[in-house]
């Protein structure tokens, strides 16, 4: 089996657990639960599969390059990041209530790697702006920032609606984490994204200086990196200044997620600049 055809069941076996989580959320059953992990788990691992063999695969063309470089491959990183960080949080806060929310975020984005026309599964060889060793630090550190920031969008989406839905069934919160708590969640994954964000913008300068001769030149994808770092900076400094909670912080997520999905899509698709080889 390709690659391409494991990314493609990927796709499948990443609805089955959104439908399972969700299953779990209206039974509230523990086996139920067990079993919507044990599949998540199972469907990451086969990713990962699919990931590995994807960089055989090209070794055997003779390109011998990560499986990072273009829109078919990110978006199958993306979702990969996205579960992974979502499962090893579970795993540490032993709740799988967020997941019927998260893993709808993993699914989408292998989705659209397998099933959108105009992304294209081909291996090509390494342009020479993307050969340097800057590839992988910028690439999985700016994902893993992307991540955290999807998995702070899932919550901050429950957070509103468990807010909408306060005072008419309160006694959900045995089960359904508190507002407090899913404010705090909003917190931490942003604490998260946000140094990794960081890291992913100063290695991205590096990388231009080697292949543009310039660490900055306002190119559209740049541009927008830095308006999605000033959101969430804006997010950090409004929590621990002003102690901005509840449901300001969580629209405040949301748009930065806003952000980040156009830094990702919009400005391949609607700003022509250097990154342009990532569409």
């Amino acid at each position: 089996m390709t690659s391409a055809k494991m990314v493609s069941a990927v796709t499948f076996l990443y609805l089955l657990c959104t439908v399972l989580y969700f299953i779990f959320l209206a039974f509230r059953a523990e086996r139920l639960g067990r079993l919507a992990t044990g599949a998540a788990w199972t469907t990451l691992g086969i990713q990962t599969t699919a990931i590995l063999l994807r960089w055989v695969e090209s070794y055997q063309l003779g390109f011998g390059r990560a499986p990072l470089t273009n829109m078919y491959e990110s978006l199958v990183f993306f979702s990969w990041c996205i579960a992974l960080l979502y499962l090893l949080w579970e795993r540490n806060l032993k709740s799988r209530v967020i997941g019927a929310f998260a893993l709808p975020f993993a699914f989408a984005f292998n989705a659209y790697a397998s099933l959108a026309p105009g992304v294209s599964a081909k291996i090509d060889p390494l342009i020479p702006a993307l050969q340097s060793n800057w590839l992988h630090a910028h690439v999985i550190t700016c994902f893993l920032a992307y991540a955290a920031f999807a998995l702070s969008c899932a919550v901050s989406i429950v957070y509103l609606i468990k807010l909408r839905k306060k005072g008419k069934r309160e006694k959900e919160g045995a089960f359904f984490p508190g507002l407090d708590s899913l404010d705090e969640l909003i917190y931490r994954t942003i604490v998260v994204g946000f140094p990794l964000l960081t890291i992913g913008i100063v290695t991205g300068a590096a990388w231009a200086n080697y292949a543009w001769g310039a660490y900055w030149s306002w190119d559209p994808k740049e541009t927008w990196s830095l308006i999605t770092w000033f959101v969430y900076a804006i997010f950090l400094h409004a929590r621990i200044s002003r102690d901005w909670r509840g449901k300001r912080t969580a629209i405040l997520s949301l748009i930065g997620f806003v952000s980040v999905m156009f830094t990702y899509f919009g400005v391949n698709y609607l700003l022509s600049g250097l990154h342009s080889y990532a569409s």
